[in-house]
């Protein structure tokens, strides 16, 4: 059985080696079990590490998602949700996806510069910039960093439209900026809410702030007039899944417009990375939990195909779904289809233009 680290979601550190790369151990002594004291290894620091990209807005032309661009401020989330399918680009830098995902962290303060360049652009045609999409725009290093805050500054001087995903509460520091471009239908919000059960949460996403915490920050931003939804994502079977009408009252109750559910997807690197989760928190369970997820994906871990990726297949997919449509139905939730405008979008002016 593997060890779980206080704080962190992953107990492995292995290198990916989908890439070739040389395998290699773990920098530094933190995992090494001869510099145990007291039967507690020592606590993993968090390193951040400045990135300088070329571009910031990320095209996406996947058919089954809801947006065609994206700005991750952040590679790498302090939060470490086990399940997390961004954990796998860490293996592009020869990093683990594992503990290296949640404490080698990169920065991107260039973004706001980029993204004006590029909203700058004489071709450029406005449509809703996702933030979320990757890692989390509002993990713990945000509350230092500020280039969330800083590319919303811009896209409020734009009025161009956004979304924020976030598992965070502290989306609603910058409530300032967010809902007087919800009041011209130029942004929404979505707080991702997979359980609402502490000790679940504590071990599936441990840097998270509290379930509650993030069901009073949809309530905060509904009560300043935000769009705001609630997402259940993952679903995790024996795990969470019979929590979802109850996440759905709670987010009704507390202000959310609608909400949408994701079973859990497993590519690439996070697949063994979740078993040895499983082994660790939920020993007892562990075989079934496995056996519902193939059962949900083709016979596999993981399904990476359109469409069928977002919603599973078989009688127990089909099961989640009716149990999702009859509750939402229940408490009048998804009644009306949220559209941001691009219409107002008003490109960036350079500082000499300004004066005139």
């Amino acid at each position: 059985m593997t060890r779980p680290h206080h704080g962190r979601g992953a107990t492995l550190n292995a290198t990916s080696t989908r890439f070739n790369l040389r395998p290699r151990e773990a920098d530094g002594d933190w995992l090494d079990d001869r510099d145990v004291v007291d039967g507690a290894p020592p606590p993993l620091r968090t390193a951040v590490t400045v990135e300088r990209p070329r571009t910031i807005l990320t095209r996406n032309a996947s058919p089954d998602v809801p947006f065609d661009r994206s700005v991750n401020p952040y590679r790498g989330c302090e939060h470490g949700c086990i399940y997390c399918f961004a954990r796998p680009t860490h293996a592009y830098h020869d990093l683990s996806p594992g503990l290296d995902f949640e404490t080698r962290l990169f920065a991107k303060p260039d973004a706001p510069g980029l993204l004006r360049a590029e909203l700058a652009a004489r071709d450029y045609a406005p449509k809703p910039i996702a933030f979320g999409t990757n890692t989390d725009p509002y993990q713990p290093i945000e509350g230092e960093w500020r280039i969330t805050r800083a590319c919303l500054e811009l896209l409020v001087e734009c009025s161009h439209p956004f979304t924020i995903t976030t598992k965070s509460d502290r989306v609603v520091r910058d409530i300032d900026l967010i809902a007087p471009m919800a009041a011209r239908g130029l942004a929404a919000v979505v707080l991702s809410v997979p359980t609402i059960d502490p000790a679940t949460a504590r071990t599936l996403e441990p840097r998270c702030p509290h379930p509650r915490k993030r069901l009073a920050a949809v309530r905060v931003l509904s009560d300043a007039g935000v769009a705001v939804f609630v997402s259940i994502a993952p679903v995790v079977p024996q795990i969470t899944d019979h929590e979802l009408e109850h996440i759905l009252e709670a987010a009704r109750d507390a202000g959310a417009r609608g909400a949408f559910f994701l079973p859990v997807r497993l590519p690439h690197e996070v697949a063994p990375l979740f078993r040895a989760w499983l082994d660790t928190h939920h020993p007892d369970r562990a075989a079934k939990v496995m056996a519902t997820i193939r059962s949900i994906r083709g016979g596999k871990d993981n399904d990476p195909d359109f469409f069928s990726r977002m919603k599973g297949q078989g009688p127990w997919a089909d099961l989640l779904r009716t149990r999702f449509a009859v509750a939402c139905r229940k408490l009048g939730l998804n009644r009306e289809r949220l559209t941001l405008r691009t219409d107002l979008f008003q490109p960036p002016q350079g500082d000499q233009l300004r004066l005139f």
